[in-house]
């Protein structure tokens, strides 16, 4: 059986709906603090007091990050990898060396079993360096072939590729299509059964560490017929299988020495041994991985806030205007208060939810979602800050700067290279839907059938009965609450006032979504303007729970008490101004209008508003070709020895 020659299959956008919703972990077995948090209970007891790394665990972990503070510090190269766009061979063979292939691989299959905790800490050490580095070690482990084999593979899997991945073997993680992004619904390349093979046609773009991988996940649509399911299925591909061809290296405005690229699959040969769980059940792999492994992201973006700070401290301290350091000029000031007590909050938000995840005690889907949602914006702000701040220096590039004798600060690189944080791993406005749907989900389990089209009149009448039960019992709770009671939360000192405005404003929050479900019902998921400002209120609402909870912990624990209480108190009042601002946006904004100006643009009404200026892009398609078939460009695949 050939496999089809198509473009990706036509789904309609209720289909691709349905596609989405069968993916998603649907039960909640283990309690969520954020899931609490969107309705409206304040869970504190969930997330304090603060959740500590066992001994032995911190033993391991510390001894480790001292080496690979050894290595990054005297054996790699950040300004050669931004110059030449590639990271040198012997980069990776050192890494190779101390094992930081095998972070998280149990040691019994010769991998260094950190928890997720210290593997976090890693990579934002490592991506300080080198955020091409940083991706390159966060692709192989977090989304690569070792978490979805670590979650879903057979022991003779785990036998067969662990002790590779956590020695010398480099992974990819290879969903994404030129016409497939955000919507797996459409996925075209296939894996047609052969006997006891599968025949793998398609094409794979911006495969990161796909030019360089050894092992590959990659996620193929198997056609149903006799005796299989079908349906989107995760294989593990050797790269250097015959017909896998990496067409080309793709070069990016940021992480210039990211190894990313486009790879073809023409009948390549993949035994069914190697079959990631039944077919059918890759978007779910796909998912479930991601829970956790979106954490490496706002862990590099911890990092880089700590590096915005360390270099605006430095420079806004020696650099005088007017009679005085710029830092002293309250313009520049504020901006510094923000850079230090965010830099504060990304770390307190990657710490609680990493350690959460390590103790498996709570569901952390939506806080790992959060994180990455809110780490890669605020670094985004913090990095431009930084280049606001340095001014024209902040601009040059530090190739300039060290060849004109001042301090090569790589500040605008930074800017490019945190700017795909908020696309990769899922972009803000997917990040934004993913949650809102997690945020919903309990209303939906009681009266998701009331507002469905498709369900008959009885199942209507059923779930009325649910949701009326239910709402009796929820609504009341929504009224009054620990937050409106003055001296709760005493044990927080200056902080229990901010605890109490998370209590207060959680209620808040749950009260407005329910009443925008009962405004819009149905038509609630196509108001994805509101409900990106819900999730934003909520990630604000964590990440000041997480805040203060730090602050906390380090006031019992370090001698740092009191500077953390004064960092929490300055982001939790700087937190509250956004949150204000987003609660009056949910009701008065100009979404309806954008609505109309959108369908203008989309009728041509506006083209002259472009007149007068030459369009410098070249020609060609906007989606390129990707029909199955041997590939005719030369393979750019390289094995790092």
């Amino acid at each position: 059986m050939s496999a089809p020659t198509q473009r990706p299959p036509k789904v309609s956008e209720r289909e691709a709906r349905q596609v989405a919703e069968a993916a998603r972990q649907q039960d909640w077995h283990k309690p969520s603090f954020a899931k609490e948090l969107f309705l409206g209970r304040f869970r504190l007891d969930l997330i304090h007091p603060h959740p500590l790394p066992a001994d032995e665990d911190v033993r391991r972990g510390e001894a480790f990050l001292a080496k690979l503070r050894e290595f990054c510090a005297t054996r790699v190269d950040g300004a050669r990898i931004e110059r030449e766009a590639r990271i040198p061979d012997e980069t990776v063979t050192g890494l190779k060396e101390l094992g930081a292939l095998g972070m998280k691989i149990d040691p019994k299959y010769g991998g260094l079993g950190l928890t997720q905790l210290y593997y976090n800490r890693a990579l934002a050490l490592v991506g300080s360096v080198s955020p091409a580095l940083g991706a390159l070690l966060s692709a192989h482990q977090s989304i690569g072939v070792p978490q979805p084999l670590k979650l879903f593979g057979t022991q003779e899997q785990k036998d067969a590729f662990l002790p590779r991945l956590a020695r010398d073997a480099l992974s990819a993680f290879l969903l994404t299509e030129p016409d497939v992004g955000s919507d797996p619904a459409r996925l075209a390349t296939t894996a047609v059964p052969e006997g006891d093979e599968y025949v793998l046609d398609g094409v794979k773009l911006w495969t990161t560490n796909g030019v360089v991988a050894d092992l590959l996940v990659v996620m193929a649509r198997v056609p149903a017929s006799e005796g299989h399911k079908g349906g989107i299925t995760a294989f593990v591909v050797e790269a250097d299988a015959p017909g896998i061809t990496v067409e080309h290296r793709n070069a990016f405005m940021g992480l210039r020495g990211l190894e990313n690229g486009v790879t073809r699959f023409h009948r390549v040969r993949v035994p069914a041994t190697n079959r990631i769980g039944p077919e059918g059940a890759g978007l779910k792999i796909a998912l479930t991985t991601l829970n956790t492994g979106r954490l490496s992201l706002p862990a590099a973006c911890a990092g880089a806030g700590k590096w915005c700070l360390k270099i605006a401290r430095e420079w806004a301290a020696e650099r005088e205007q007017w009679g005085k350091p710029v830092a002293r000029h309250e313009a520049v000031g504020t901006k510094i208060s923000f850079l230090a007590a965010t830099a504060f909050a990304l770390e307190a938000v990657v710490d609680l939810a990493s350690q959460m995840a390590d103790e498996d005690r709570n569901d952390i889907r939506i806080e790992a979602a959060l994180a990455k949602l809110y780490g890669s914006e605020m670094a985004w702000l913090m990095a431009d800050e930084l280049v606001q701040i340095r001014g024209g220096r902040g601009y040059e590039t530090a190739d300039s700067l060290a060849a004109r004798g001042e301090r090569a600060v790589p500040a605008e690189q930074l800017l490019r290279d945190l700017r795909i944080n908020r696309i990769f791993e899922g972009s803000t406005e997917i990040m934004h839907l993913l949650i809102a749907r997690e945020a919903v989900d309990a209303h939906l389990a009681v009266a998701g059938d009331i507002i469905d089209p498709d369900k008959a009149f009885a199942d209507k009448a059923k779930a009325g009965a649910r949701a009326g039960g239910f709402y009796a019992r929820w609504l009341p709770k929504l009224v009054a609450g620990q937050g409106q009671l003055p001296g709760v939360y005493g044990e927080f000192g200056e902080l229990a006032t901010h605890l109490r405005f998370v209590e207060r404003t959680s209620r808040k929050l749950a009260r407005s979504t329910f009443y925008a479900m009962s405004r819009w019902q149905g038509k609630m998921e196509l108001k994805q303007a509101f409900l990106g400002r819900i999730v934003d209120i909520g990630a604000e609402l964590f990440a000041m729970s997480a805040v203060c909870v730090r602050a906390e912990l380090l006031r019992t624990t370090t001698d740092h008490g009191r500077e953390a209480h004064q960092l929490a108190d300055a982001f939790c009042r700087q937190s509250r101004l956004r949150v204000d601002e987003l609660f009056g946006r949910l009701w008065a904004n100009t979404d309806d209008l954008d609505r109309k100006v959108v369908d203008g643009v989309l009728a041509g009404s506006y083209t002259w508003l472009e007149e007068g200026i030459l369009d410098p892009s070249g020609d060609g398609p906007w989606i390129a070709d990707t029909t199955p078939g041997p590939s005719t460009e030369e393979n750019v695949h390289r094995k790092i020895p």
